[in-house]
């Protein structure tokens, strides 16, 4: 088979995977145009937004299996938690300008928190002390983005913070790297920021594009650690 037939083959075979709504949003008027950037390594799955709709969870599966086995696509990279070597789904990033994903926290202290205060408080079950700043407040819940010990922390410098001891972790946001999940669904998951790099795990409750929201999350993950890694 000639050249340019293996490429029209590709095309067409790539192209039933796409959403055919000739939308334009990726930058080119029609999907088979699309179709023929993403062989040429021109373009991302991402670029399509309705990939990345849950309505196209199945094609997209099927489509980064297909490039892989055209070797357009690179075998994925195992992310694996420094700590315990456990191997995690995919890199949790923090928002756009934001230090670090955002945390909905239980704090047990019964001190008046505000939007803008800067807190010293420890994860419960983790042992690092964490600085973060408020970014909202509902109901006793707080939510936060980590903003020390890593480049907070200066010991010549003087600054205002309420230390309010341990606090529980109840959920995460951030940008996913990686395989996205669909909602619902329990994951393994490695914070950009944690300074442990240790794998955490959760539940999906929300998915708009690559911006997850985690809830559920626990320090145990339930599975072995990858083989010849301890």
């Amino acid at each position: 088979m000639s050249n340019n037939s293996n490429r029209l083959n590709q095309r067409e075979r790539i192209s039933k995977l796409l959403p055919n709504y000739n939308c334009g949003i990726c930058g080119y008027a029609r999907c088979d145009e699309f179709a023929d950037a993403l062989i040429k390594k021109h373009s991302p799955i991402e670029d399509c937004r309705f990939l990345l709709q849950e309505l196209f969870n199945e094609n997209r599966t099927n489509l980064e299996k297909l490039l892989k086995a055209e070797n357009i696509l690179p075998e994925e990279v195992k992310i694996v938690g420094l700590l315990d070597k456990y191997e995690a789904d995919f890199i949790l990033n923090s928002l756009p300008e934001e230090h670090s994903c955002r945390e909905t926290l239980f704090p047990f202290t019964k001190e008046e928190l505000s939007i803008g205060d800067i807190i010293k408080y420890r994860p419960l079950g983790c042992p690092i002390i964490h600085f973060a700043e408020i970014l909202e407040e509902n109901h006793g819940l707080i939510v936060v983005h980590i903003i020390g010990p890593c480049h907070r922390i200066d010991e010549n410098a003087e600054f205002d913070f309420k230390d309010i001891g341990v606090c529980m972790v109840g959920g995460f946001e951030g940008i996913i790297e990686g395989k996205l999940p669909a909602v619902g669904e329990t994951v393994r998951f490695l914070p950009g920021h944690c300074m442990m790099q240790k794998v955490h795990s959760g539940v999906v409750v929300q998915l708009i594009g690559k911006r997850a929201i985690i809830e559920g999350i626990d320090l145990k993950v339930w599975a072995p650690p990858i083989k010849g890694e301890r």
